[in-house]
């Protein structure tokens, strides 16, 4: 059986599903207590009552209809119905109509019970919880007799509804504080994931049951090889880069000596290294050393479109709508953002730069009218050191392969991600850097 119609109904937090485990039983125990319970057992109070009471009422009819005449039943009445708790006298309103209110469930066993084991009762009224009145017929006409309600309905059955609520409200707040105190570990370390994730460090210590402080630790040993590595990885390409530009700075004195028609060519591969040790360092930087500032986006990209060698090419910021500032990473959305354009521009010779916002995100966008990257490819793309040549231009260059890892290595440091897909506006590759960040009051 499908039960993916409820998930809309559920809550997605732990806090409100947790609330639900608790609230949902409680109210389920106390519908079935006062299903089961109360209107079996006050049912069967009443009717047991009921009954009794009725064994009374039928010794004074006998009484009343044994007796010759009316004066000395009235006698007789008078001289028991005291010691019985009842009040007896003869009424001539004996086509009165039935009273009960709605909600006085109690008083239907009571007219049931009393007309199943009298026949002589005609009416019974139950205007309020204090009285019951029933009209009977004798031989000497209708009589009136009136007693307690308290003798055929148990007393105060409100009072267990009272205490039900009550005590289940009390006990289902203490257990949700109690609960609060459990899930609160596993939403801080949730934080400290998610923080990790976008490139920051946050303090966490493991609290709470044993299970979450060993998920806790886990995490913390996972976070310490994943630092030791990250940092490993960028000393090593570091030191590479650094140690490699030497002797291309030796080349490159050493090929100016030359004629210029043998030293244009040898000039580019020089050019060619170096670039891609660039690549090489940017991709090893990441983002964890780079602190968020505010920044004014649309002219953020304004600046980067401005600034971008486009030879002949055309680039331009086809429009933005982000109003005020964003908090980011300068650097690492700017390297990631030329990557994007240098790629576009690699393969187009029309490229467009936007952006948008939403609620919670910022996407900027960057397309072009080259050849684009098959739906097929385009997860492969992504990753480091990835070459798609038979899908792309070759004429223009080739890169290293980083530049789209880049991207969206800087789109997860600010809990978004790099989205791949089709132009509709130019029919090349689509780039969509989305990223989740705070808006900042536009100055």
């Amino acid at each position: 059986m499908n039960f993916d119609w409820l998930k809309k109904y559920v809550p997605r937090g732990i806090y409100g599903r947790a609330a639900l485990i608790l609230v949902l039983p409680v109210v389920t125990l106390q519908l079935v207590v006062s299903v089961v319970f109360i209107q079996r057992h006050f049912e069967g109070v009443t009717a047991q009552m009921t009954r009794s009471l009725a064994n009374e009422l039928t010794l004074v009819l006998s009484e009343i209809n044994e007796e010759d005449t009316r004066g000395a039943a009235e006698a007789a009445i008078a001289e028991i119905a005291p010691h019985l708790g009842l009040t007896v006298a003869f009424d001539s309103r004996a086509e009165i109509t039935a009273q009960r209110r709605w909600y006085d469930f109690s008083g239907t066993v009571v007219m049931r019970e009393l007309h199943a084991a009298i026949p002589e009762i005609t009416t019974i009224r139950l205007p309020d919880d204090r009285y019951v009145r029933a009209f009977a017929s004798t031989r000497f006409g209708p009589v009136l007799i009136e007693f307690s309600r308290a003798r055929v309905s148990a007393s105060n059955p409100h009072q267990l509804l009272v205490n039900m609520v009550f005590f289940g409200g009390l006990m289902t707040f203490i257990a949700y504080l109690y609960l609060r105190n459990q899930l609160r570990p596993i939403t801080r370390l949730a934080d400290a994931a998610e923080a990790f994730g976008r490139g920051h460090h946050v303090t966490y210590h493991p609290r709470g049951a044993l299970e979450v402080r060993a998920a806790g630790r886990a995490f913390l040993d996972m976070r310490a090889r994943i630092e030791r590595q990250i940092e490993q990885r960028t000393l090593l390409l570091s030191g590479v880069s650094h140690d490699l530009r030497t002797p291309l700075t030796r080349l490159r004195l050493g090929l100016s000596f030359l004629d210029e028609a043998d030293r244009a060519p040898l000039e580019r591969d020089v050019d060619d290294m170096q670039r891609m040790l660039d690549e090489f360092l940017s991709f090893a930087r990441g983002a964890a050393d780079v602190t968020p500032e505010k920044v004014p986006l649309c002219a953020f990209l304004a600046h980067l479109v401005a600034d971008a060698p486009h030879g002949e090419g055309h680039l331009s910021l086809a429009h933005c709508t982000v109003n005020g500032s964003v908090m980011i990473r300068k650097m690492v959305i700017q390297r990631a953002v030329e990557n994007l354009i240098n790629n576009a521009l690699r393969y187009g010779d029309t490229v467009e730069v936007s952006a948008s916002q939403s609620r919670r995100t910022v996407t900027i966008r960057i397309e072009d009218n080259g050849p684009g990257i098959p739906e097929d490819k385009r997860e492969e793309a992504l990753k480091p050191f990835a070459r798609l040549e038979p899908a792309r231009n070759q004429n223009k260059g080739s890169g290293v392969g980083l530049g789209l890892s880049i991207a969206a290595d800087a789109a997860r440091a600010h809990g978004g991600v790099l989205r791949l897909s089709q132009s509709a506006r130019l029919g090349g590759l689509q780039a969509e850097l989305v990223i989740a960040t705070e808006m900042q009051t536009a100055e």
